[in-house]
Order: C-alpha cells, then sequence, then structure tokens
C-alpha cells in the first residue's frame, strides 16, 4: 500500500474513533439526565430521567384542595413539562458532543422532540 493510501486509512480510522468516542458520551451523558417541573401554583413537582419515566412526584398538602380529576390533570401536565425539557438539555449535549448538525445529533435531538414535544401549559393532554 503507497503512504498515501496508509496515511488516509490511518486518518479514517482515528476519525471514526474519535465520532464513536464522541457519541458514546453523548449516551452517557443522556442517560444521566434529570428534569424537573413543577405546576403554576408549585404543589405539584415532577422530575423525570433522561429516557423520560418518572423518578419522582411530589405533592405539597395544599395540593388536597385539588379535586382528584384536576389533581391528575396537573401531574399529568407537570411531567409533560419535565420531559419537554429533556430535548433543550440533549440539544446541548449534542452540541457538545457529535454537534446537533451531525446525522448523529439530528437523529437524536429529534427523537426527543418527537417523543416529547414542548406543548401548551393550558394544554391538558388530550
Amino acid at each position: 500500500m503507497s503512504d498515501d493510501a496508509e496515511g488516509w486509512v490511518r486518518s479514517w480510522s482515528a476519525s471514526v474513533s474519535e465520532q464513536a468516542a464522541a457519541t458514546q458520551s453523548m449516551a452517557d451523558q443522556v442517560s444521566r439526565l434529570e428534569s424537573t417541573a413543577s405546576d403554576r401554583e408549585r404543589l405539584v413537582r415532577v422530575t423525570v430521567d433522561g429516557s423520560g419515566c418518572v423518578t419522582g412526584l411530589e405533592l405539597e398538602p395544599e395540593a388536597r384542595r385539588y379535586d382528584m380529576d384536576r389533581l391528575a390533570k396537573e401531574i399529568l401536565r407537570t411531567m409533560r413539562q419535565a420531559q419537554a425539557r429533556l430535548t433543550e438539555q440533549v440539544a446541548a449535549i449534542a452540541e457538545r458532543t457529535v454537534g446537533v448538525d451531525t446525522p448523529t445529533g439530528r437523529a437524536v435531538v429529534s427523537g426527543f422532540e418527537s417523543r416529547f414535544p414542548v406543548r401548551n401549559e393550558d394544554d391538558d393532554g388530550r
């Protein structure tokens, strides 16, 4: 193999290794994400992990004044707010690691945008 070809192969191999390391770093950071949101009156607080699963739910004693339907809606609305914030966090991680304009960055951010869309605060999820 010529020196030019060997140099190209080494350069390509190093580039692939760097991309793989950046992708792994992004995945590690996303897996450690956490997002918390509260309702307007700060009676409901929901925390989700990087996959959007609820890991914490806190209700202030004053939440008892809500009827059960309203409380359920507030919990779900607050959960969706926490999940939607993950997209912003993932975009920032993608920018620092793989770049948001790379195919990997676009795919990951787009996946979060479709799973956890930003909704109007008055949206009750119906």
